[in-house]
């Protein structure tokens, strides 16, 4: 006898209206998920892959507009009151979001947001909640949960903050969990411990899981039926193992053969150096007072380090999640306050104010790893895009500004009639092409590119791993490359740096560090990846 599906999606329909016109972004899909099983929904960025299960959620942005059918057990959740639909979503359906920076609130400890869905929902007291909250960070391995309890959004790193989502997500024992890009942030080794965390809850629970992801090979070990979306339709969907063996559509062979090729050369031997570090430190203080009370507690997120960038060149930082990474790049930018000495082009910025630091702002350019919350949402893409243009050339008309932000567009491979649009209008990888166009349109000389491709897909990977060489190869650009993920690392950087509680535990020529690491962590790294079929 046929089960019947706990989710059966019909004709879902969604579109957004926009200052260019409407905007298809999902056209008629069918879709089931079955109880206890593992739904996967692959796809490029822009593939209608998170707009699906947000129109689920009755979570569109307000431009937005779902039509079709989706029935919960019965239940039809479009059209649903807010009142209706918070009685199965955050208890029944839940849903880790592809951006946890922007889904947790800056203001409240990790402890209090995690005890608000197990007090709503689960009717614990707020006491027995905050050891059930404990429990969940122990759960998706965050460390020293009982300390970490008591932090806030910003003293996590992303894959972290990732992982907070996911304990959020699991509080009620859901019946669907919607993971939308859940590993995205994750390093290679946390990243298979999340995908077993999952797997061993899901047949613990005896949840359904919708896996949203641009990885076919993630999906590979994890899912038992796969939709492959492309531009808002299903070209291909069935059972995992038939379609890994066997893909009949030649969009989802593409999926599952594109990954980063290459090698970066190193610079000249006698390139100058433009930015340099010497002993630098970052301490946090975490802990004391507040809603939940803990000791004080000092985290050295960045202890002693040195590092010279040199004209031309890329160094690649990688490490774990927590280790220290994206605190350094902004300790270098002069984006943290730190301790030891900074020189860029000899000049010594370490402790020059907000009003000094400004020449070099335009010199100095940041992408980060979490684009939505970094693109305000009152701001089109063009305002976004030209806003440093207004601070370094004040002098431009709006004529000219116009006409650079369509030249970063389309050097970032975007259509520059979409200037018009809002940053929610886009998908995640769209959104980092964007936070991309914005940092290249000043034409520093120094990028530090914090996860720049961990939310794209691999063939977009690919392309802006080769637009990233194109534009430092034109304008003699310094990366200082920022990632958890080795295979793109190893394609963009001619050296690479390993981190590891806040300090450096092996560095050197890239070739050197992949093919004969010397230190045991930096050998667990690349085991890692190795495990990891893209890696093979």
């Amino acid at each position: 006898m046929a089960r019947d599906p706990i989710l059966k999606v019909r004709g879902l329909d969604v579109s957004f209206r926009t200052n260019d016109g409407p905007v298809h972004a999902v056209k008629g899909i069918d879709l089931d998920v079955f109880a206890g099983e593992a739904v996967a929904i692959v796809g490029e960025s822009g593939s209608g892959k998170s707009q699906t299960t947000m129109a689920l959620m009755g979570l569109l942005a307000s431009n937005g507009e779902a039509r079709g059918s989706a029935l919960y057990r019965d239940q039809e959740l479009l059209g649903l009151s807010e009142r209706q639909l918070n009685k199965v979503r955050g208890k029944k359906i839940t849903m880790i979001f592809q951006e946890p920076m922007t889904s947790l609130d800056p203001l409240y400890k990790i402890g209090r947001q995690l005890c608000e869905p197990l007090v709503h929902h689960g009717a614990l007291s707020w006491r027995k909640s905050r050891a059930r909250a404990i429990e969940l960070l122990e759960l998706v391995g965050i460390p020293d949960p009982k300390r970490r309890i008591d932090a806030y959004p910003h003293e996590l790193s992303g894959g972290q903050r990732q992982r907070v989502m996911i304990a959020m997500a699991l509080a009620n024992d859901p019946d669907i969990l919607i993971a939308d890009e859940p590993t995205t942030a994750l390093d290679v080794t946390i990243q298979q411990q999340i995908l077993e965390l999952l797997a061993s809850l899901q047949k613990r629970l005896g949840m359904a899981i919708v896996f949203i992801t641009h990885d076919l090979n993630i999906v590979r070990r994890f899912a038992d039926r796969v939709y492959v979306m492309r531009l808002g339709e299903v070209v291909e969907h069935g059972e995992a193992g038939t379609l890994f063996a066997d893909p009949r559509h030649d969009y989802t062979k593409m999926l599952l053969a594109a990954e980063p090729t290459g090698t970066k050369l190193p610079p000249a031997p006698d390139a100058p150096v433009l930015l340099e570090g010497r002993d630098v430190e970052v301490v946090f203080g975490t802990g004391g007072g507040g809603w939940f009370s803990g000791a004080p507690h000092q985290l050295r997120a960045v202890d002693g380090i040195s590092i010279a960038l040199r004209r031309g060149q890329t160094i690649g930082i990688v490490g774990e999640s927590g280790s220290g990474k994206s605190t350094l790049g902004r300790a270098l930018l002069r984006l943290l306050p730190g301790e030891g000495t900074i020189r860029f082009e000899g000049q010594d910025i370490s402790k020059a104010d907000r009003r000094h630091m400004l020449p070099f702002r335009r010199e100095l350019q940041l992408v980060f790893q979490d684009p939505f919350g970094s693109l305000s949402p009152r701001m089109t893409v063009g305002q976004v895009i030209t806003e440093g243009l207004l601070v370094h050339e004040p002098s431009l008309s709006t004529k000219a500004r116009d006409a650079r932000a369509s030249e970063a567009l389309k050097e970032v491979g975007l259509d520059p009639a979409m200037r018009n649009r809002y940053p929610h209008e886009f998908s995640g990888g769209q959104r980092q092409r964007i936070a991309i166009a914005r940092a290249i349109i000043l034409k520093p000389k120094i990028v530090v590119l914090d996860e720049p491709t961990s939310a794209l897909d691999r063939s977009v990977q690919k392309q802006i791993v080769e637009l990233l060489r194109d534009l430092q190869k034109e304008h003699d650009l310094s990366y200082l490359f920022i990632s958890h993920d080795l295979s793109v690392v190893r394609a963009m950087a001619d050296y690479v740096v390993v981190m590891k509680q806040g300090r450096i535990v092996e560095e050197g020529a890239t070739e050197a560090i992949f093919e004969a690491p010397r230190e045991a962590y930096t050998r667990a790294l690349m085991a890692a990846a190795v495990n990891d079929t893209r890696f093979r």
